[in-house]
């Protein structure tokens, strides 16, 4: 615990300070300085004949921008992900609709979606770039949100039911149940599912930043515009500065971000002994024993955060809607009439304006997206087996064993994040002579855009596990096969069903690049949902559009009422963790 700063540990505060404190003052002040300067860059009007340059000189340029969007859209992530996992959870009529819903947003490809956002928001901000820059971050978001949600879903309904029964009999408020007891239970699977989203983010960002609606072109300047204009032209000299430029910055981020906030993660374990070899991150010590941050935590934050934890805590208790577990089927009754009733409307409205675009479409059109439904499913189907057989051994040994995902974590971080679309030309040069080998790519390719989700949440559920146990079934000399059945695979479960059902929606996004592909002046068209919607997006065919993604969510409902929803029930019945 920290000891308050008396007049004499103020001077040894005082006489601690390093350069090393001034340098963090710099690079904070840098920071900002950055930010507001790149943020200017998007203001102006638009220049719809804007063309990517494939030069050094604006590497730097592109790069900045394309990190000011990644961070916004993470943040407006985070923002919807406690939103909405906390009403599913608090709601179940809610849940009912949320969960589902959720499961079809996150399968929906970015290009069945694009052209509306797009539209929208040009139409909001007339010649103006910040409609295309809002379009481009919202479309971002998309590919970030989906699995951050489904794990802090996950993580709150698998709250040791001990843990509930405390926070009733103390009568916790709202914001300190929330604050003490169910943000703490999400923060390893957040964390490590906040690095997910980021490489989920990196994988779109050629097809978000160069997207073609109709007869229009809305490029940005940026990191994927960049690469995907130097793959487009073949230029593997500019591709590979692109990529390198992009993985050294996975790297700073890795440094400065990740690997501090996963050793963070791990006070919020629930255990009894201490962690052996537990994650370390030379950033975090650094600022747990910088005198200067020690100081604003004392001074400015913790009365801060006081303030306003007493603040919220008393609006809570007289709030008439305030936790109570006499009234907590009030504030779910409520919850679930208001969303039910906003939803019915928009659902009505949604559906008359669907069947007057349908209409256009002939029977050979519901032929061609029935046929390409059968092969995408079949696609997303191989790449997730083939994605389980190596993830799930490889994430328990990085969770379990802190040293060597301090070794693997980066490199695994860096293989998830860098755009499977930029190495595809490379790829494609290999597999196009091979008998069945388009077929082959675009699984390869999928398999990128899915087992990533799979692997990190495993790391996250692995990571989770008491070490004690881990302990007892070395005392009780488990055999290996036995130690997987009694205690690995219950422990991750939770874990692995979010992995799956965010990596099925990984794979049915990834279908929009792997089964229409132009490279070299040459098209390459593997039948199915993601090639119909790649095709429909790009010629304007909004009926087209609309039936192929109408048949995937049929699709994705389905599984979700025949096979997510009775796992996702066995994880929270079956498998919570009991202390």
């Amino acid at each position: 615990m920290t000891r308050p700063l008396t007049p004499d540990n103020q001077a040894l505060a005082r006489s601690n300070w390093t350069w090393q404190d001034g340098l963090l003052i710099l690079a904070i002040v840098a920071l900002i300085f950055g930010i507001v300067k790149t943020a200017a860059q998007f203001s102006g009007s638009y220049n719809d004949q804007f063309q990517a340059q494939v030069s050094l000189s604006v590497l730097p340029s592109y790069t900045a921008q394309t990190l000011l969007r990644m961070v916004a859209a993470y943040l407006l992530s985070l923002i919807f992900t406690l939103i909405y996992a906390y009403i599913a959870y608090y709601s179940k009529t809610a849940s009912r609709v949320l969960i589902p819903l959720l499961d079809i947003l996150q399968s929906i490809p970015v290009l069945s979606i694009a052209p509306g956002v797009v539209l929208a928001l040009i139409g909001l901000f007339p010649g103006q770039r910040i409609g295309v820059e809002l379009a481009s971050i919202l479309l971002i978001f998309t590919s970030m949100t989906w699995n951050m949600t489904f794990s802090f879903y996950q993580s709150l309904s698998s709250i040791p039911r001990e843990l509930r029964e405390a926070a009733q009999v103390y009568r916790l408020s709202l914001w300190q149940r929330f604050w003490t007891l169910e943000l703490p239970s999400g923060v390893i699977g957040l964390v490590w599912n906040s690095v997910m989203a980021w490489a989920g983010g990196w994988f779109t960002l050629i097809v978000i930043e160069s997207l073609t609606v109709g007869d229009k072109n809305f490029t940005l300047p940026g990191l994927g515009s960049f690469l995907g204009a130097a793959a487009n032209h073949g230029n593997l000299e500019m591709i590979g500065w692109g990529l390198a430029d992009l993985i050294g910055l996975i790297i700073l981020i890795d440094f400065f971000l990740w690997r501090p906030l996963i050793a963070w993660a791990e006070k919020f374990k629930f255990e009894s002994v201490e962690t052996q070899n537990a994650p370390e991150s030379f950033v975090l010590d650094f600022l747990r024993r910088s005198p200067t941050l020690r100081v604003l935590h004392e001074r400015v934050w913790q009365p801060l955060s006081t303030g306003l934890a007493r603040g919220l805590s008393r609006t809570s208790h007289q709030d008439p809607l305030a936790f109570n577990p006499d009234r907590n089927s009030s504030l779910g009754q409520w919850i679930g009439w208001l969303f039910t009733s906003g939803l019915a409307i928009v659902v009505l409205w949604g559906t008359w304006e669907a069947v007057l675009l349908l209409r256009h479409l002939g029977w050979s059109d519901w032929q061609a997206v029935m046929t390409g439904a059968v092969l995408t499913a079949l696609r997303v189907f191989i790449s997730l087996i083939l994605s389980l057989v190596w993830t799930v051994p490889v994430g328990v040994a990085i969770g379990r064993n802190p040293r060597l995902a301090q070794v693997l974590q980066p490199i695994v971080q860096i293989a998830a994040s860098v755009p499977a679309t930029a190495l595809f030309p490379v790829l494609l040069l290999f597999l196009i002579h091979l008998a069945g080998g388009r077929q082959l790519a675009s699984i390869i390719l999928m398999m990128l855009g899915t087992m990533w989700y799979i692997l990190f949440n495993v790391i996250a559920g692995a990571q989770a596990i008491p070490a004690e146990l881990f302990e007892a079934a070395v005392v009780y000399k488990l055999p290996p096969i036995e130690r997987w059945r009694t205690l690995i695979l219950p422990g991750i479960f939770p874990y692995l069903i979010t992995g799956i059902i965010t990596a099925v929606g990984g794979a049915w996004n990834a279908s929009i690049v792997s089964e229409y592909i132009q490279f070299q002046n040459q098209t390459i068209n593997n039948p199915g949902l993601g090639s119909i919607i790649t095709q429909a997006s790009a010629k304007g065919q909004y009926p087209l559009l609309l039936a192929a993604t109408v048949v995937l969510s049929i699709l994705v409902v389905l599984t979700n009422r025949l096979i997510w929803r009775p796992l996702y029930r066995i994880a929270e019945e079956k498998y919570q963790l009991l202390v």
